[in-house]
Parts: C-alpha cells; sequence; structure tokens
C-alpha cells in the first residue's frame, strides 16, 4: 500500500517556499508532511497532501516543476521503541531507505512516518509480518 508524494525543484531564492504554499493554499490543498534537501543553489521539497493530483496540477500550471511519487507511511504510537521496531523490521529484510520523515497525528499518541525505499513491496511485507500498520492515502490525510 503506497501513497503518493509531491516532490518540487526549489530554487534557493528568498520567497519561493512562500510562492509554493501560496499556490496550494489558492487551490485549497491541505499540507499534512514536509521535507526539505537543499544544496546552495536548490532544493526538493517532498509533501504529502490531501489532494496530490490537484496539487501536482495546480503547481505544474504556475510554472512548478513536480512530480509525483510512490512512498511508504507507517502509523505507529508516539513512544520510545516504535520507530525502533519499524526500523529493525527494515533492516532484518536488508531494506534500503533512501530518505524518510515523519510528523506528529492529530489524534494523541500517534506519529506517521514517511518513507522511500528501493524495495517498496518487500519493504511493506517486511513492516506488515511484524505488524507495524501501513496506512493508506485516506488515514494519512484525516490524521
Amino acid at each position: 500500500m503506497l501513497i503518493k508524494q509531491l516532490s518540487v525543484f526549489v530554487e534557493n531564492t528568498s520567497g519561493r517556499l512562500a510562492d509554493i504554499t501560496a499556490v496550494l493554499a489558492q487551490s485549497g490543498i491541505d499540507i499534512r508532511a514536509l521535507s526539505i534537501a537543499d544544496t546552495t543553489s536548490f532544493g526538493i521539497l517532498r509533501l504529502i497532501v490531501n489532494r496530490p493530483d490537484a496539487a501536482e496540477q495546480a503547481l505544474k500550471e504556475a510554472g512548478f516543476t513536480v512530480s509525483l511519487t510512490d512512498v511508504i507511511a507507517i502509523g505507529m504510537e508516539d513512544c520510545p521503541g516504535a520507530f525502533a521496531k519499524a526500523m529493525q523490521a527494515l533492516a532484518d529484510a536488508c531494506i534500503s531507505i533512501e530518505y524518510m520523515y515523519a510528523f506528529n497525528s492529530r489524534d494523541q499518541g500517534r506519529a506517521c512516518v514517511i518513507l522511500r525505499a528501493k524495495e517498496e513491496k518487500a519493504a511493506v511485507e517486511a513492516l506488515q509480518a511484524r505488524h507495524i500498520e501501513i496506512l493508506d492515502a485516506a488515514k494519512v490525510c484525516t490524521m
């Protein structure tokens, strides 16, 4: 079970994040999670939103370079050891993680980790075998 993530190319100039988020706000897009990785001249903004296809279209129409990527969303208790259990499941299955980021849920005591793995199907299977919750898009957007 995979969800869609927006990846947006961002020039490292003042106001670019404001421009991107304004386009999303004007389109009624709710941002649930984000991460940005940057260099001195550009960055890649990764977003989980409630309507990824509409967000992609709005950003492209506004002139941004954007793509959709499949990622895995893991739901867990927000407590010591929950994240370690998920990471151990992936390590035991020799799954390589390209990147990840997390957010706390609106539900008290819950968290969500978004991750991109090279072997997506194997990663989902390894996590499910350890009874780690894999979230669908609807659940992520209501957390």
